[in-house]
């Protein structure tokens, strides 16, 4: 096999390896054979290119439009002319199962199923990664950089994972890319002419041996290996020896799991973990409570809201927090004249719950608690700071429980201001389907408040079925998939009701949370279980403020002000809705030994519940995966500085002075040049003299004025170092060094400045320095372990 055909191969076998690290990511795994073929398709289109030979751009050129064929074929045959050619309406179907797949990524926990969108994601994310690699390290003859690629395809696998991508995948993706290394080693050995072990001939020492077929070309090779190995292996160890450092990839502890296995549960996403407890078989304990309120049905237990919606998803706005107030502001929009009365309540979470935002009554006036804990205003919740979460706290809340009339919901005046601007938000790719709908079951509405009861009945009336294993999904696709089916859980339902509700410019969000639990003995403590996670709308009455209903079918309890006959003058029912007890919650369908992974949104079937990760509570991730994200950015954008860095420092160093001697400084420089001359394209030839040596740099490097003139400077210098009894004191070394390099780096053309600068070839020497200490690492450890044994074998001999 040539050497340019084995870098084909090592760049597909790096690819596919680092790839390796999607696999916990999705399930079944059926698309990674998918992957694997079209990577092999796509490099073999390359390899043909390059033996053509096709030009640089035109054989990428041509992978590319090979792996576009390729992807129309497996995702848009309808769509394409002939099933082959993609077309507008092909180009249309891909990039709607690329925005099928981002959205199904933000909404399904791991394994997630591989749904259309998510194997649109996996397939063609290996092979623009694969077309990457392949283009760096083959048809550009640069495999350092073509780490990049790979790196950002290993750390998408770490940053979603649930604690991190395995170990073993980050071996098998470093051994992917030092074996791209060491094929594009042996591939640049072998330009130089045949490269000679320093093993014995294969006739042994003392037969002939034929110089022309000498030992195999493997001392290089060999030696890379070992650093490979060492390095890889100091990655492995080093963190699991070090205590600073942690436990290492090595370490499979975890920091928790589900039920029945003693560990904790994070709700880090509100929308992600409220399915995942709902599809839990086991209804695990998650707080226990106990209050003064005279009215359980309408103690929920709210979490956090959310407020933003931008048609993908439904999350809570990025605002300012503080430091939590003895006691806080009254609710936004709440005249005086408005019905409530104090409730007290004290809340024990249990030690397996891990949740960044405080559980509590809506709305709550003081909270004493426990802790770092910081106060949002807008959405009056309570989220943990620095890693603080619910893991075995226990709190009291005082919150209040409104009591608004029928009457003065239904004289609310429309609002108006930043609530009304900001709350009736809908985003420009909502289908028309909600507005219609929502137009078409208020049709007979007269205020904001009959149009709020008219949804909600039209959800409740009997229409719609509750099923937690409906197809997940927060964005406009999903709404506008639930409006036609009928079919799906709370987030369904709450989601749809306030995206209506807006449509309406009535100001809606979306609450996450518990509802009230059931009634544990006679002391009058309530217990909160999995199965009690729910989510449901608020709407914005002004005089009034944010104010809850109810729209999911057998869960919870409508809202007295919504079961109530309605104001004199309208002709709007009461909502006569299903709905659950707090005390006796309807159960769920619970997941099921035949769930198949189609049918896993958001979870799976079993009782594994999500690892915790300490959640801040103010987004998506905990402080853990943020700090790993943020880690291998800074990977990223280190590794590639890095030969720059250690060329630079290294030129300071040799010109920096300060040495005992001239002669050191002499030579100092005439190295600086050398490696200049190399970072440029002109090899060095440590069998030429000085003069020949500068005289093939000015020649190759094109240099011409004031830049020959001190390269041959410092050849005379050199020279007078090396064989003169006394030589000549020598001024102006930096100066004649920086001549040099400036003349190189005019002479070269932009893609040679830029390796240069980045990627100089001398950064070689590292290799071959740290190659020299392990060879003397290694002859130091075998005399050592000959000085011990050597006395032993003595005794033995004499005992004999």
């Amino acid at each position: 096999m040539s050497g340019r055909a084995r870098l084909t191969v090592c760049a597909a076998a790096a690819s596919v390896m680092a790839a390796c690290s999607l696999l916990p990511l999705a399930t079944p795994a059926g698309w990674m054979f998918q992957a694997v073929l079209f990577v092999a398709l796509q490099s073999g289109v390359g390899a043909l290119a390059r033996r053509v030979p096709l030009a640089r751009p035109l054989t990428v050129l041509a992978q590319a439009v090979v792996s576009l064929l390729v992807l129309t074929v497996m995702f848009a045959p309808h769509q394409a002319l002939g099933g082959v050619i993609p077309g507008p309406n092909a180009f249309v179907h891909l990039s709607d199962l690329v925005r099928d797949g981002l959205t199904d990524v933000s909404q399904f926990a791991i394994p997630a199923p591989v749904t259309p969108g998510i194997r649109m994601l996996l397939v063609g994310g290996v092979l623009v990664v694969a077309l990457a690699v392949d283009t760096l390290a083959v048809t550009y003859n640069s495999a350092a950089p073509a780490g990049l690629p790979l790196l950002a395809l290993y750390s998408v696998a770490a940053g979603l994972s649930n604690g991190g991508a395995r170990w073993l995948y980050f071996v098998v993706a470093a051994a992917g890319y030092l074996l791209l290394l060491l094929a594009e080693g042996r591939d640049r050995l072998s330009r130089w002419g045949r490269v000679f072990g320093g093993g014995p001939p294969a006739n042994g020492w003392g037969g002939s041996a034929n110089p022309a077929s000498g030992s195999r070309a493997l001392a290089p090779v060999r030696t890379g290996r070992r650093i490979g190995v060492m390095a890889l292996g100091l990655a492995l160890v080093a963190p699991a020896v070090l205590p600073s450092l942690g436990s290492g990839l090595l370490d499979t502890s975890g920091t928790g799991t589900g039920p029945g296995r003693g560990g904790t549960i994070s709700a880090v996403n509100p929308v992600v973990a409220l399915q995942d407890n709902l599809n839990q078989q086991d209804n695990r304990e998650v707080l226990t409570y106990r209050t003064n309120s005279t009215d359980l049905s309408s103690m929920y237990l709210r979490i956090v809201a959310l407020d933003q919606f931008d048609g993908t998803q439904w999350q809570p706005s990025k605002r300012k927090i503080e430091d939590i107030p003895s006691v806080l502001p009254q609710p936004a929009g709440m005249a005086s004249d408005v019905k409530y009365s104090k409730v007290q309540t004290t809340v024990k979470v249990d030690d397996g719950y891990a949740q960044g935002w405080l559980p509590m009554p809506f709305p709550a006036l003081g909270v004493d608690v426990s802790g770092h804990w910081r106060f949002e205003p807008e959405g009056r919740t309570i989220i943990g700071d620095r890693g603080q979460n619910t893991s075995g706290l226990t709190y009291a809340v005082t919150s209040m429980q409104v009591q608004p009339t029928a009457a003065q919901l239904a004289a609310a005046p429309p609002a108006t201001g930043r609530v009304a601007e900001e709350y009736t938000k809908v985003p420009g790719s909502l289908p028309k389907v909600v507005a219609e709908t929502a137009q078409q079951v208020t049709e007979s509405a007269n205020n904001d408040y009959e149009k709020a009861l008219a949804l909600q009945r039209y959800f409740t009336s009997g229409a719609f079925v509750y099923n937690t294993k409906a197809q997940s999904g927060t964005g406009v696709d999903a709404i506008a998939r639930f409006l036609r089916t009928k079919e799906g859980f709370c987030i369904h339902f709450a989601f749809t009701m306030a995206a209506m509700a807006r449509t309406l410019h009535i100001p809606a969000r979306v609450a996450v949370g518990f509802t009230p639990g059931s009634q544990q003995g006679s002391d009058g403590t309530m217990s909160v279980g999995l199965k009690d996670a729910h989510a449901w709308p608020e709407l914005y009455f002004e005089g009034i403020g944010w104010t809850r209903f109810e729209p999911t079918p057998y869960r919870g309890t409508a809202p007295s002000y919504t079961q109530t006959t309605t104001p004199s003058g309208t002709n709007e029912p009461a909502d006569q809705g299903q709905h659950g007890t707090a005390t006796t919650p309807t159960p769920t369908p619970s997941a099921s030994a035949s769930c198949g992974s189609d049918n896993r949104a958001q979870s799976s079937c079993d009782n594994t519940a999500v690892a915790a990760s300490g959640g801040s509570g103010g987004g998506g991730f905990g402080g853990g995966r943020i700090a790993v994200l943020t880690l291998l950015a800074l990977l990223v954008l280190a590794v590639p500085l890095l030969p720059m860095l250690w060329r630079r420092r290294q030129r300071s160093r040799r010109l920096g002075g300060g040495r005992d001697r001239a002669e050191g400084l002499v030579l100092s420089a005439w190295r600086e040049v050398v490696d200049t001359g190399w970072d440029y394209g002109v090899p060095p030839d440590d069998s030429e003299t000085p003069r020949r040596a500068m005289a093939r740099l000015v020649q190759d490097g094109g240099l011409t004025g004031q830049a020959a003139v001190s390269a041959g400077a410092l050849a005379t210098a050199v020279e007078q170092v090396l064989y003169s009894p006394r030589p000549q004191p020598v001024t102006g070394l930096p100066a004649d060094v920086r001549h040099v390099r400036e003349g190189l780096h005019a002479a070269a053309g932009r893609r040679g400045r830029l390796r240069a600068v980045l990627v100089p070839r001398s950064s070689a020497r590292v290799i071959w320095h740290l190659s020299d200490r392990w060879s003397a690492f290694t002859l130091r450890l075998s005399e050592a372990g000959h000085r011990l044994v050597a006395p032993l074998r003595r005794r033995l001999t004499r005992q004999a």
